[in-house]
C-alpha cells in the first residue's frame, strides 16, 4: 500500500504543526549605509528601498525597525575622503565610529555589526593596500585591518564582520582584540565569499567599485566547492565565532556543505543582485513579490543558515508582524 503524504496537508493547523523550517524576526540582520552630512536619504536606483543615509536618518531608521521587531543591523560607511590605504576608517572620529556611538547612545540594546573592509574607503576601490603590481598586499592589509577592528571595538560595536577575504584575517583580528581587552567581542567571518557577479548594485550604494581590475585575486572562484568548505573550516580554526556564505541564492549547495562540516552558527548574505532581481520582477508585475521573497528567505534557512543578512529584512519583519 502506498503512503498518503497528503494526510498531513489537509488541515492548516496540522501543516503548521509539522512544518520543518520557519522564519522568525530573530533570523535577520539588516544592512544600513551611512554617509556624511545631515538630512541625507538617497535612494539607490538599482536597489529600490535601499538608501544612503546620514547619521540622523540612520537613527530614524533604527527607531522604526525596532517597532517591527528588527533589532540587528550591519553597518557600511561611505566617507567623503578616500585615499590609497583608507585612512579615514583608521581614526577614532571616523564616520563608522561616530555612527556606532550614536546608535548605541540612542538604542543601547540595538545589536550593531560592522563590516570591516577597505573597499569603501580607498580611492582605488580594492579591499586593502595595493603593492607595486596593483595586487592587494595580504599581510600589510592584516595590520591595518587590526587597527580598524580596534576603532570599531572602542566605539562600542557588538560584532565585527571582516569581508576583505584576506588570508589570516580572523587570527589577526582575534589576536588584536584579545590583547586589547576585547576577548568577548565576536567575529562573524565572511568565510566563504565568492567573486560573484551578484554584487553589482552594492557597488552603487557603497560607492566601492574597483577603479581597475577586479577582486578575483582574493575572493573565491564560484566554481570551487571543496575550497569553499576549506576556507570556512580554516576561519573556524583561527577563531571565528560565526561563519558566512556570500552570496546566498546561487550557493545553497555550499550553505548545506558548510552546515554539514561545522557546528558553528552559519550566516548567509542575501546580496544586492539577488535583492535587485526580485525588486525588478515586482516592478514588472511578473511575480507575487511577497510570497517569492519569503520563499527565497526560507530556502536559505532550510539549506542550513541560522542568520540571514538581507535587504529584505524590514519587509520580511513587517509581513511577519501581520501573521
Amino acid at each position: 500500500m502506498f503512503k498518503r503524504f497528503r494526510r498531513k496537508r489537509v488541515n492548516e493547523t496540522l501543516r503548521n504543526l509539522v512544518k520543518e523550517t520557519i522564519l522568525t524576526k530573530n533570523d535577520f540582520i539588516y544592512p544600513l549605509f551611512v554617509k556624511e552630512g545631515t538630512g541625507i536619504k538617497n535612494e539607490i536606483s538599482s536597489m529600490p528601498g535601499v538608501f544612503q543615509m546620514s547619521i540622523d536618518e540612520i537613527l530614524k531608521e533604527c527607531a522604526y525597525i525596532r517597532t517591527i521587531g528588527l533589532n540587528s543591523i550591519i553597518l557600511f560607511a561611505i566617507p567623503d575622503v578616500k585615499d590609497s590605504i583608507g585612512s579615514e576608517c583608521l581614526c577614532e572620529n571616523s564616520i563608522i565610529s561616530r555612527t556606532i556611538k550614536a546608535i548605541k547612545k540612542e538604542f543601547p540594546d540595538m545589536f550593531v555589526v560592522t563590516d570591516l573592509c577597505f573597499c569603501e574607503y580607498t580611492d582605488h576601490g580594492h579591499c586593502g593596500i595595493l603593492d607595486e603590481n596593483a595586487t592587494v598586499n595580504n599581510d600589510a592589509t592584516l595590520v591595518i585591518s587590526a587597527q580598524q577592528a580596534l576603532i570599531h571595538a572602542k566605539a562600542g560595536v557588538d560584532m565585527i564582520a571582516p569581508s576583505g577575504m584576506m588570508d589570516g584575517i580572523i587570527e589577526a583580528l582575534r589576536d588584536a582584540l584579545d590583547s586589547n581587552g576585547y576577548e568577548n567581542l565576536p567575529i562573524m567571518a565572511y568565510s566563504t565569499k565568492f567573486a560573484s557577479a551578484y554584487y553589482g548594485p552594492f557597488r552603487d550604494v557603497a560607492e566601492s567599485a574597483p577603479s581597475k581590475g577586479d577582486r578575483k585575486m582574493y575572493q573565491m572562484d564560484p566554481a570551487n566547492r571543496l575550497e569553499a568548505i576549506e576556507e570556512s573550516l580554516e576561519d573556524e580554526r583561527q577563531g571565528a565565532d560565526i561563519l558566512m556564505v556570500k552570496p546566498a541564492l546561487a550557493y545553497l549547495d555550499i550553505i548545506r556543505d558548510i552546515r554539514n562540516s561545522s557546528k558553528l552558527p552559519l550566516a548567509v548574505y542575501n546580496v544586492s543582485g539577488e535583492y535587485a532581481m526580485l525588486q525588478a520582477a515586482k516592478i514588472a508585475g511578473i511575480i507575487d513579490y511577497e510570497r517569492v521573497m519569503m520563499e527565497t528567505l526560507l530556502s536559505f534557512k532550510r539549506a542550513g543558515a541560522d542568520i540571514i543578512i538581507t535587504y529584505h529584512a524590514k519587509e520580511a519583519c513587517e509581513l511577519l508582524s501581520k501573521q
